[in-house]
């Protein structure tokens, strides 16, 4: 079982270029996969976009930042308030595994797993290109995750994009050069 006193809200570098950060969920564990896998529950906290559930089906995800806290905060210059990426499913256990690629890196996995009346959520992002990009995911990962559990607790979240440029600062700070 987890230590679940230690579990820290920043990602990890568990690898120098694979991001490791966790949350704590409340259960079930098929509601948890539902804002995995639902586009109208995951567009709420990351990216719409339908998935067929099988190895190896494509998926569009679609980002709408502006839309997911209101106020939405300041968009950093060179974000666009709509981005797309074409993803693929590469692994998959309901309601336990999600892998999906994920632009130029190695892809994410999504990992659930029950802890009492709760769920911990491991999110594993492999193959960061680069140290830049690198504070962009852990910090929009970050992010994302705290309005996945704001919105599974029915609290309110920071503006999306106000937290996102804190976050990156932190990372900094916190992640080797």
């Amino acid at each position: 079982m987890t230590d679940l006193s230690t579990l820290d809200a920043h990602g990890v570098l568990t690898e120098p270029t694979t991001l490791k950060i966790q949350r704590l969920l409340p259960g079930p564990i098929e509601r948890v996969w539902a804002y995995l896998t639902e586009s109208d529950l995951r567009r709420q906290w990351l990216a719409a976009g339908d998935m067929t559930m099988q190895v190896g089906a494509p998926v569009e995800l679609v980002w709408r930042n502006d839309e997911l806290t209101s106020p939405p905060g300041t968009r950093p210059s060179g974000f666009p308030d709509e981005h797309r990426m074409q993803s693929q499913i590469t692994e998959l256990d309901p309601p336990r595994k999600l892998a999906i690629t994920w632009g130029n890196t190695g892809g994410v996995s999504f990992e659930l797993e029950p802890e009492g009346d709760e769920v911990l959520l491991t999110v594993i992002h492999r193959r960061l290109p680069d140290r830049a990009t690198l504070l962009n995911v852990s910090a929009g990962w970050h992010m994302h995750l705290d309005l996945l559990v704001a919105r599974a607790t029915g609290r309110t979240s920071a503006p999306f994009w106000d937290g996102w440029s804190q976050l990156k600062q932190e990372y900094d700070k916190r992640l080797p050069d």
